[in-house]
């Protein structure tokens, strides 16, 4: 059955005219066959002009007709209702959005007779979502461009937008965030030693309604840890819940390192409290320890470095932090640094600190001794024993005044005064090439030899008062005399131990003591034979022996190889570094080892 031309009755046409909206009645195939008063208003055409069939491309804005002919074409096809949104051009050139909504009249057996169609003005809406868009496009911007990381959480805590410099900083879109489990992300993201506390944090802040923080490490695209303070916000509907999470997260890896610094300044600071030495008081009046002191008093004002000789216990850390308090850097840090008792394996790290993931382990930034004492003095004691590798980046710092942490190439200058001790034989150890050259005399600016004991015996009674009435006040004990035998005893002593020697027995004796008087059991001092008992060769040699076969075995095993998971180094839980240093000192030719 063919489309009917009718137009609608008078009746009829008056009523449409009267409606607000444009109305237009098309022929099954969506030509217009009439159109009320507003289309005519609005558009400012004839009845003719709009029933042509080029009315849709004089009408309407050429973009919506290409986008939507197509679509239009089959809508009109299924014969359902359907609706879309173009714009339309005015009679003064203007155009603006309209909804326009199809309704088929069907015939008996289904199909289309005409179709109804009505236009809503919806420009002023769609300008004002546009400006939404906008603004929501502006306050992206803003919040990508914030210093900060941003995360919006819903109520049960998960995400829903980031800002860009999150996304950045992690190396992740959006989706991937969004696709991880809460907690498979916390173990990603966060620290090992983080998570537990963080996650229990964050749970306990969740369920409850108020702001709360947290600091914790997380780890970035390139892999490293940096420490971030997150503030959660709570953000309630209408009802008073919890509706989202507004979270920023703050860099704080600079406040974490100053603490840090604060931390090791504090550890120094408390050792030196700790120490059960002679505090900073020198006692004595031999002319060997006035010749020390004046060469004190000279040296302590400069910025020189000192290198102090001495047999074991004869005081060289008290003579070096009588130098620092002495000189013009007395109110800030004196670090003092045994080097035999770190391990070669971390003696770098613990004196020039290392980066996040300089070797395993490290897990964050650290910072040495060297930076802990930045505008102070460090005092290396038996400086003798620092490994080649580790005495080589000591002369730079000497020289040039800067460090380089571990894993880091970037130099770090410092305001440093450098103090170093030593109960070895220098000159002996650069013939055996355990020692540089350079580095001795870079060291040795201002020597000063400190007498050993048995060469100021005239200190001994001096001493000894002084010792006694420190122990003894110490444990509440009240001594007056000493024992003449006992003063003859420590007098004719050789005393190998020195000072140290001579602190612990006193102590002793005034523990063990019940009177007045001060004594000790000549047995006290029972002295060794001189003959040597067994095998002649120096203790040094042996275990220079002894490290020399297991290098050389490690090297068997390896095939000649030094590093790599099945090199010598990996087996003998060492630096590549340290063990090309030892090998070349103790002479192995590393070359007979490998496959040919």
């Amino acid at each position: 059955m063919g489309a009917s031309k009718s137009k609608p009755t008078v009746d009829f046409q008056q009523i449409v005219d009267l409606i607000p909206q444009t109305i237009t009645v098309l022929d099954a195939r969506g030509t217009i066959i009439y159109a009320n008063q507003a289309v005519l208003d609005y558009t400012g055409l004839t009845v003719a002009d709009v029933t042509r069939p080029d009315f849709r491309d004089r009408v309407f804005h050429p973009e919506d007709v290409k986008r939507l002919r197509e679509e239009r074409q089959q809508a009109l096809l299924r014969g359902k209702p359907f609706e879309n949104e173009q714009r339309a051009r005015g009679k003064g050139g203007t155009y603006r959005w309209f909804l326009i909504r199809y309704k088929p009249l069907l015939d008996e057996t289904g199909q289309p007779l005409r179709w109804y169609a009505s236009g809503t003005d919806i420009d002023d809406l769609k300008r004002a979502e546009a400006k939404l868009r906008y603004d929501e496009r502006e306050l992206r911007q803003l919040v990508d461009f914030l210093p900060q990381h941003v995360l919006v959480l819903d109520g049960n805590g998960s995400i829903l937008q980031v800002n860009q410099m999150l996304l950045d900083y992690l190396g992740r879109t959006l989706q991937e965030m969004q696709d991880s489990g809460t907690n498979a992300r916390f173990k990603r993201d966060l620290h090992p030693d983080d998570v537990e506390r963080a996650n229990a944090e964050r749970s306990a802040g969740l369920s409850g309604r108020v702001p709360f923080e947290i600091e914790k490490r997380s780890l970035g695209k390139d892999g490293q840890f940096q420490w971030f303070l997150f503030r959660y916000k709570p953000i309630f509907d209408e009802k008073g819940q919890i509706a989202k999470w507004f979270v920023t997260a703050t860099d704080i890896e600079d406040r974490k390192q100053a603490e840090e610094r604060i931390r090791n300044e504090t550890l120094a600071l408390r050792e030196e409290i700790d120490r059960t030495s002679m505090s900073e008081e020198i006692v004595g009046s031999s002319e060997a320890l006035r010749r020390v002191l004046a060469q004190v008093d000279k040296v302590a004002p400069t910025d020189s470095t000192v290198l102090i000789f001495g047999e074991t216990g004869t005081g060289k850390e008290l003579i070096a932090r009588s130098i620092h308090k002495r000189s013009k850097r007395a109110e800030r840090a004196f670090i003092a640094v045994n080097c035999a008792a770190v391990p070669q394996s971390l003696i770098a790290s613990e004196l020039f600190g290392h980066e996040k993931g300089a070797f395993t382990g490290a897990a964050q930034r650290r910072l040495g001794r060297f930076e802990a004492a930045d505008g102070g003095t460090i005092f290396l004691d038996e400086v003798g024993e620092l490994p080649l590798e580790t005495q080589i980046a000591l002369l730079r710092v000497l020289q040039d005044k800067k460090i380089e942490r571990v894993g880091s190439s970037q130099s770090i200058p410092l305001d440093i005064r450098v103090l170093a001790a030593t109960n070895r034989d220098l000159n002996a150890a650069i013939a055996a090439g355990t020692f540089r050259r350079d580095l001795f005399y870079r060291l040795n600016v201002v020597p000063i030899e400190i007498p050993s004991l048995r060469d100021r015996k005239d200190d001994i009674p001096l001493l000894l008062e002084y010792l006694i009435d420190r122990y003894a006040q110490t444990a509440g004990k009240r001594i007056r005399n000493i024992e003449r035998r006992t003063l003859e005893l420590f007098e004719s002593y050789d005393w190998p131990g020195n000072i140290r020697e001579l602190q612990n027995v006193v102590e002793r004796a005034v523990i063990l003591s019940d009177g007045e008087t001060f004594a000790v059991d000549h047995s006290w001092f029972v002295k060794g034979s001189k003959e040597p008992i067994g095998p002649t060769i120096p203790f040094a040699d042996e275990v220079a022996q002894h490290e020399k076969e297991l290098i050389e075995a490690a090297l068997k095993e390896s095939k000649g190889r030094i590093s790599g998971p099945s090199g010598a180094a990996a087996r003998l839980g060492i630096a590549r570094q340290t063990l090309d240093s030892r090998i070349k000192s103790l002479g192995i030719d590393k070359y007979r080892f490998k496959v040919r």
